[in-house]
């Protein structure tokens, strides 16, 4: 049973829709991600549960309780903001015990509860510094420590690490993973990071244009992608297009360009008349030119582009399906030009939509 449910929601900016015919259930304790590129509505998403929006069709529930048009200083909701929006001319400890205050709980209680949420996000003993005094990971921490200080029914992140470091957003997502699931808190949580969402979400939601594209946990996402666009989006860069599909033993035979492919069936997420296959630069081999193709999943080709990695070098081969980006760790590097022959592993070549 869902603790969550936007169902058949729309929202419009302008007369532009932005959400259409919308549809997510969340289920309680779990940390759910909504991931996709600019525009396509997470944010939106995000504000519109918090009650910063509201949604010109479609109902919103939380607990079995219909919540469309409940305002927001009616919803027990944390949030933590992008830019933390702390009070700079207060210290931590009266940032984060401000929802106290307005709540009315007693001084007693107040301080038992900043202390005790301090604690968790490993702030204790900064209770008298000012914003300014302090790093970005830890500005962060107090807006965390201030959403949650509060119980809150959700906690709701809106690209909470985007201003910090390389290094300490890699941190920082650890801390959030860990207070998540040591409250056992419901979350949902919006990034244009791939990688941050998929490293700390119990589920993804891949968006695009307004609508979920996906929503299955992060490692199904990573291996067996959907669609082309979310294959697209998170590596997949290579595509073939397949002429003709026949069934066989443990998965499919595909034709392209006279080419013959052997396709694992695994646990396809595409429909069963896709078309298209997709395979991740990491997944494909390069071997030196043999003449004569030797047998399916083969397909021969010309370095047009050679560039050193450091671990690795990256080619782009030319073929008769199109160019192909190749990552391969190897002492020997094809030189530009060169003739050479690609291997695809039937087993991490997936048909997508």
């Amino acid at each position: 049973m869902a603790l969550l449910t936007l169902d058949n929601i729309s929202v419009a900016y302008q007369k532009q829709d932005i959400l259409k015919d919308f549809h997510l259930d969340i289920e309680k304790g779990k940390l759910v991600s909504l991931l996709g590129p600019s525009g396509c509505g997470k944010t939106t998403t995000l504000r519109l549960i918090a009650g910063f929006l509201e949604a010109k069709e479609g109902r919103f529930t939380f607990k079995d309780k219909d919540y469309t048009r409940v305002p927001v200083s009616k919803r027990n909701f944390g949030f933590v903001f992008q830019n933390y929006a702390l009070f700079p001319h207060m210290s931590v400890y009266d940032n984060v015990a401000f929802g106290l205050r307005l709540r009315k709980k007693t001084t007693a209680e107040t301080k038992k509860l900043v202390q005790e949420m301090l604690e968790i996000v490993n702030l204790s003993g900064y209770e008298q510094r000012f914003p300014q005094e302090l790093s970005g990971g830890q500005k962060q921490r107090v807006a965390i420590a201030r959403a949650l200080v509060i119980k809150p029914d959700l906690l709701l992140f809106d690209e909470p690490l985007s201003n910090l470091d390389a290094n300490l957003r890699e941190s920082m997502r650890v801390e959030i993973r860990r207070i998540q699931q040591e409250l056992g808190i419901t979350t949902v949580y919006v990034s244009h990071d791939q990688e941050e969402c998929f490293s700390i979400s119990d589920q993804v939601a891949i968006m695009n244009k307004g609508v979920i594209e996906q929503l299955d946990q992060p490692s199904e996402i990573y291996s067996y992608p959907k669609t082309k666009f979310i294959a697209d989006f998170i590596g997949f860069k290579n595509f073939i297009s397949f002429t003709d599909k026949q069934e066989a033993e443990g998965g499919f035979v595909m034709k392209a360009q006279g080419l013959e492919f052997h396709v694992a069936e695994a646990k396809q997420a595409a429909s069963p008349t896709s078309m298209i296959g997709a395979i991740r630069p990491d997944y494909l081999t390069i071997l030196p030119h043999k003449g004569e193709l030797l047998g399916p999943n083969q397909v021969n080709g010309q370095i047009s582009v050679s560039t050193f990695l450091g671990r690795s070098h990256q080619y782009v081969v030319n073929t008769v399906l199109g160019d192909f980006t190749i990552n391969q760790d190897s002492e020997y590097a094809f030189a530009s030009g060169e003739q050479v022959t690609i291997q695809f592993p039937k087993e991490k070549l997936v048909l997508v939509d």
